[in-house]
């Protein structure tokens, strides 16, 4: 049975004492035993704050973006030994505004997943159509394009994260009857490039996901879990996802 999680991706939000405060509530209101995996990926200035604000608790922290070399003259830029050296477990590949505003390709979204694994990190790696009515030409070409590449091995460090791009932000969320077809069409992927293994990859959804309405993507059968943007930011909301 595969293990459920909810995923915060806070963007850029948040400074270090607003960290110190989320974490501060948060703690209490989601205690020490749940079914589910919390990870929070905040921004890279606020990490080292979120890892001593989750000392000795079950929420992992992770990074929300990384670049595919180990060190060099790329000004600006984070690897994943860097990220996995200051104690986080997580990083989030390939986020879709990521390849709107940055430009990055199923290409770089590759290098990067396969950098993440390489610096013992789990890789949070994002698809989604732009436009509703291209869902499975789009997850098929960045399926095949990307994450196919990986090997066995490779792909079970993964989880995988549908985000419809349209549904992002915008308040005007996917039904959940249709994320988990699109969930079903990443699996069926997986299953043709990995076999049995997609049956153990977990597939989560991200796209204006919020307290109201997460159960009923939650109760799917093909929905692993959330990845949440602004939901994430508040602790009482966020708890009460997790607490679902």
């Amino acid at each position: 049975m595969r293990t459920s999680i909810i995923a915060g991706n806070w963007k850029m939000y948040k400074n270090p004492a607003d960290t110190r405060s989320f974490f501060e509530h948060v703690r209490g209101l989601i205690g020490r035993s749940s079914q589910r995996e919390v990870v929070i990926c905040p921004p890279y200035l606020d990490i080292e704050m979120a890892l001593v604000a989750t000392r000795g608790s079950r929420i992992q922290i992770g990074a929300q973006n990384l670049y595919w070399e180990k060190e060099g003259a790329f000004t600006g830029e984070v690897s994943g030994p860097m990220i996995k050296a200051a104690g986080c477990s997580h990083v989030i590949v390939g986020h879709s505004e990521r390849r709107q505003y940055f430009g990055e390709t199923n290409e770089s979204v590759l290098k990067k997943t396969r950098a993440a694994l390489e610096a013992g990190l789990t890789p949070i790696v994002c698809v989604g159509e732009r436009e509703k009515q291209n869902m499975k030409n789009v997850l098929i070409e960045q399926f095949q394009q990307g994450i196919g590449f990986l090997s066995k091995k490779q792909f079970a460090g993964i989880v995988i994260a549908y985000e419809p791009v349209w549904a992002i932000g915008t308040g005007n969320a996917d039904t959940p009857e249709a994320s988990n077809d699109a969930h079903r069409i990443i699996r069926a992927q997986a299953e043709g490039h990995f076999g049995d293994a997609a049956n153990d990859v977990r597939i989560l959804y991200g796209g204006s996901a919020k307290p109201d309405n997460a159960k009923s993507y939650l109760v799917q059968t093909e929905i692993d879990g959330l990845l949440l943007g602004g939901a994430s930011l508040d602790p009482v909301g966020f708890a009460d996802i997790v607490n679902l």
